[in-house]
């Protein structure tokens, strides 16, 4: 994982004026990972897992203004950003810390992730799902905005060919997109998404689905009933 913090320390400061040129239906992607947490309460707590700079967390307190927050990355630099971002909002926690092994922490009533976890090695993201399971409140929510692998060959060669495409043909300088495709080369540790259901299940999630799904870019949740 210190490649992953050296890489992200790097970009921290441009991450997110670069995220519409690398992630295909940003809007789509994101919201529906906010509309996949579908908590029903007014006040939980909420932890983000690879947080960064606090970007899908933002756009989940639009939803739920009154919540905690704590926000756990590895990159000092990502959580510098998302400090900046919350300046002066109170209930805000903020952890630089490898989320691999550190204690989650909690109880929580959501716990979300975006575009992180697939940068983990498989036993780990099997291991970290169970914890995360049971670092949520019974009635609590998971949900996954991540990057997986395609279900077959051709499939993941079809999409990873879609997503350099909308890189190489979007506003990013071509430097900055060779080093987008770069990260993905050196950093990702993609699984399939039904492997990672079959995971959630496994750890005990229930209601377990994909709420949201483009080529490689899906939204998963499950529920602690």
């Amino acid at each position: 994982m210190e490649q992953v913090k050296e890489a992200f320390d790097a970009i921290a400061s441009d991450y997110d004026a670069q995220r519409r040129g690398i992630v295909p239906e940003f809007e789509d992607f994101y919201q529906n990972a906010v509309r996949g947490a579908d908590w029903q309460g007014t006040d939980p707590a909420i932890l983000d897992i690879g947080a960064g700079t606090g970007l899908l967390s933002a756009l989940i307190l639009e939803k739920y203004p009154h919540a905690s927050l704590s926000l756990m990355d590895i990159s000092d630099n990502m959580l510098k950003v998302a400090r900046d971002r919350f300046a002066g909002r109170t209930g805000v926690k903020f952890r630089a810390i490898d989320y691999r092994q550190a204690d989650l922490g909690g109880p929580y009533d959501i716990v979300c992730s975006a575009l992180s976890i697939h940068h983990l090695e498989h036993d780990e993201k099997r291991s970290l799902y169970t914890r995360i399971f049971a670092a949520l409140n019974p009635g609590g929510i998971f949900v996954n905005a991540e990057q997986v692998e395609g279900e077959t060959a051709d499939e993941h060669r079809r999409n990873m060919a879609y997503w350099e495409d909308f890189i190489r043909s979007g506003p990013l300088p071509e430097s900055i997109a060779r080093e987008a495709i770069s990260r993905r080369d050196t950093l990702d540790r993609v699984e399939k998404a039904s492997v990672q259901l079959a995971w959630l299940r496994e750890s005990g999630f229930s209601s377990v689905d994909i709420v949201y799904k483009n080529r490689m870019l899906v939204v998963m949740r499950g529920w602690k009933r």
